[in-house]
């Protein structure tokens, strides 16, 4: 009998041996020839986690994913999470190109990981640490990885990460609801910009912010401590241009998970239990959520009042801040000496300083090269300075414009110091720190020279002090201009600063011209970039526009608003310097033959998608309500990402808090973009952005230009076009042949038929730009038949009226009208 047994066991273990053998490889891989066929799985080496196909609890869809190897079932991570599988005939393999899949019964491939190189020697494995590792087993390297695109959660060794050079980002994207595991609303992951930070978004919206990383903690989380037993680690890879995270956390049995309502939840499992436990939840309270208490407020979880004003500070609107509605924010009560000198000449007493301890500092931190005993003194000699605060890892940080997302914690926390009026400081109490300014005098603005850049340096000049009128002659015009700016939200460049960064404007940096004058490219002496935008004496816009345009972007800080870096008037000159954007304007890719085919479909759905969430703030989000009045393909420029910011606010104009339209005779815009009622009567409001938007949207899926078709017999521009195929029932026509091949045809469909609503007639049939943005994200998923747009009658008033303005200035295109008298 044993020796029965013995060969029995025997043949057990060569039966096994001749298995593993005939296909090469252990249960923690996948072959081509040794896949996964649904309700198989695969379990990593050690055990901890398992691979297959699953169905999330109250649903029947079938997945491929990753879970911990245990009782909970945990998923970490899913392959084909927008397109579900509604049997179980679902193989998970690997194809003849090398590349992992997810096919169906019908062999249909629903998810790949999409490896560009073809291999034929491709082994999968499941590691312990719960990565997923495509490697080429010739050359032993690996491939691809589910590390690199994670679901919601975050587990030891990850990297999230911004691939400045790229535009590639590895973050975390929620469940759409436990039961639905495709991209929800909710995204994680790094802000490389200025000082790295991470974020919770809600679509594009910040939700969470973890508050800057000084080199041992994250300094908004206020229970957090560089004793904690996770380990995390920020590092930017200068070559590749990478700046990411990762975490050594303390236990293999813990991990963070980005849930389908926003919240950035850390769970434990001590060794033997069975469930997971809450460790910490990121928002916490109320006053974690992003910008609760809008501009200047500060948010109190643990007082009465949730949301307070900065001292120095009152609501924007005193009833709806009573009524707890917070969002709009506070504005400061008394003007800073330099506002108080450029609307009045008046110097006054020099402003202070207000310490608040135990802070979460605001958003769009600038990290400066100061050392600490000058941090204070650099913030009260530049105008722009409203705020500062140092702290040891980061180093001297500044803020301008808006402060945003501000906590007072009851533990943690660093100190800030606010900048006030000299009448707004308790001389009694010891918070207040009065800095002696450099001495400034009453002389005329123009002559201030404050510089710009990284370092916020100080003013230049004999002594720094400033040089009087007669040693610069500036001409009175300049002067009377640069009253009405207000220099506290606004550097000031010299000429000399400006003509040594573009090599004295020379030709061979210029980025491109407008209807304002030549752009050019420039770097500042600490390397900064910059884009000099300098008005031409020829230019049909002038004084108006230039002041217009200071006043209005220095307020606005949006991601899809191009940022005014500063202004100079000097010498008769009137030079505007924006943030560089290596990528130039929106019209230079996709009217071009060969740059629109690096747009493809995803890159011009996410620029669509940028300009409308821009509007949307111009329109309804931001302190002001502003109508922009000249947005077109050429005012859209495009950073390293191609994320779009909009530009040139030299036309637009600010609303009153219950304006709704507003009559102009004085017509400002270009044509092809224009409304009808504000081409032909001056009327203008949001809808008429609404509609300039609806042309360019066109634009960017069909890659012409509205007003390519003048020697068209059938249709006089592209809504008539599009208006003309739509009503064929041939619309797909219009798309670029760029992006008709990309398999997005519906979306592509759904983006034309909102473009053909936003055109519309009048403009009461429009929808706003928070209507077209539901549009666009198919949260409204029935949509109207579109009526017929303006302008498609080759006899229109709106020729009629071109016609006989054809000696004013402007062209069919490109360059913005500046004066059209309305009929």
């Amino acid at each position: 009998m044993e020796l029965i047994r013995g060969r029995i066991l025997v043949a057990i273990v060569v039966l096994l041996y001749c298995f593993c053998s005939d296909f090469g490889t252990a249960i923690d891989t996948i072959t081509s020839t040794h896949f996964i066929r649904d309700p198989e799985t695969i379990i990593s080496n050690g055990s901890i986690f398992r691979l297959g196909f699953f169905s999330p609890r109250g649903s029947t869809n079938r997945y491929v994913g990753i879970w911990y190897n245990d009782p909970s079932e945990t998923v970490i991570w899913v392959a084909n999470r927008n397109k579900p599988l509604n049997d179980s005939s679902g193989i998970f393999t690997i194809s003849e190109d090398g590349n992992l899949v997810v096919l169906n019964g019908k062999k249909e491939v629903l998810w790949s990981s999409n490896v560009a190189n073809s291999l034929s020697n491709a082994v999968a494995q499941l590691l312990d640490s719960g990565n997923l590792v495509l490697n080429d087993s010739s050359r032993r390297i690996s491939i691809w990885e589910s590390f690199q695109e994670p679901t919601d959660t975050f587990l030891t060794s990850m990297k999230l990460s911004t691939d400045l050079r790229t535009g590639k980002k590895v973050q975390l994207t929620s469940w759409k609801s436990p039961s639905d595991p495709s991209i929800g609303s909710f995204s994680a992951g790094v802000d490389p910009l200025n000082i790295p930070e991470v974020y919770i978004w809600n679509d594009s919206h910040p939700y969470w912010r973890s508050g800057p990383w000084n080199g041992r903690i994250f300094i908004g989380i206020p229970d957090m401590n560089s004793d904690n037993a996770d380990r995390f680690n920020f590092a930017v890879d200068n070559e590749e241009r990478i700046t990411y995270i990762t975490a050594a956390l303390a236990s293999p049995l813990s991990y963070f998970v980005l849930n389908s309502q926003g919240e950035l939840v850390k769970k434990n499992r001590a060794d033997g239990k069975k469930d997971w436990e809450v460790r910490s939840t990121f928002p916490e309270t109320e006053c974690d959520v992003y910008g609760k208490c809008g501009p200047f407020g500060r948010c109190s979880a643990k007082k009465e009042a949730t949301c307070s004003c900065l001292s120095g500070f009152e609501p924007i609107n005193a009833e709806a801040w009573n009524r707890g509605n917070w969002t709009g924010g506070c504005i400061r009560k008394k003007p800073l000496q330099c506002e108080r000198i450029s609307t009045t000449g008046e110097v006054g007493r020099e402003d202070g300083f207000l310490r608040l301890g135990m802070m979460k500092v605001p958003d769009f931190a600038e990290r400066t090269v100061d050392l600490e005993n000058e941090c204070r003194d650099q913030c009260l000699n530049n105008c722009s300075c409203i705020a500062y605060a140092y702290q040891v890892g980061i180093g001297c940080t500044k803020w301008r414009g808006n402060l945003m997302d501000m906590q007072r914690f009851s533990s943690g926390g660093i100190n800030l110091y606010i900048r006030l009026a000299h009448s707004e400081l308790d001389k009694n109490d010891m918070k207040v720190v009065i800095i002696v300014p450099v001495v400034i005098g009453t002389v005329k603005l123009q002559s201030v020279p404050f510089s710009h850049g990284g370092g916020w340096k100080n003013v230049k000049g004999k002594g720094r002090g400033l040089q009087s009128d007669k040693e610069k002659a500036y001409p009175k015009s300049s002067s009377q201009s640069m009253s009405q700016v207000k220099l506290q939200d606004l550097p000031v460049f010299t000429f000399e600063e400006l003509a040594n960064a573009t090599n004295n404007f020379n030709s061979t940096n210029k980025l491109g011209q407008g209807g304002f004058g030549p752009v050019y490219k420039g770097k500042l002496q600490d390397g900064q970039e910059i884009a000099v935008k300098r008005l031409s004496k020829a230019s049909g816009q002038g004084l108006e526009e230039f002041m217009n345009e200071v006043v209005v972007i220095s307020k606005l800080q949006h991601r899809n608003l191009v940022r005014l870096q500063g202004c100079c008037v000097e010498r008769e000159e009137k030079i505007l310097i924006y943030e560089y954007m290596p990528n130039k304007s929106l019209d230079a890719f996709l009217f071009d033959p060969l740059e629109q085919e690096l747009l493809d479909w995803r890159k011009r759905f996410n620029i669509i998608d940028g300009i409308s969430r821009g509007l949307l703030y111009l329109h309804r989000d931001s302190r002001l309500r502003i109508i922009h009045r000249d947005l077109k393909a050429s005012n859209i420029l495009l950073d390293e990402e191609l994320n779009p910011k909009i530009s040139d606010f030299g036309m637009a104009r600010i609303f009153g808090g219950n304006q709704e339209q507003a009559n102009t005779v004085r017509v400002v815009g270009t044509y092809g973009y224009m409304s009808p009622e504000y081409a032909m009567e001056g009327r203008f409001s949001e809808k008429s952005d609404v509609f300039s938007f609806g042309v360019l949207l066109l634009e960017i899926v069909s890659g012409r230009r509205n007003t390519s078709f003048y020697h068209d017999e059938d249709c006089l521009n592209l809504l008539s076009y599009a208006w003309k195929l739509w009503n064929e029932n041939n619309i797909v026509t219009l798309m670029d042949p760029v992006i008709s091949e990309s398999g997005s045809e519906l979306e592509i469909i759904r983006c034309i038929r909102v473009g053909l609503l936003c055109v519309q007639d009048f403009m009461k049939d429009r929808p706003t730009m928070s209507t077209v943005i539901s549009m666009l994200n198919s949260e409204i998923v029935d949509l109207p038949a579109p009526k017929q747009p303006a302008f498609t009658e080759r006899r229109s008033a709106f020729d009629t009226v071109s016609s006989e303005q054809g000696q004013q200035r402007c062209t069919v295109n490109n360059v913005t009208v500046t004066v059209i008298e309305a009929r």
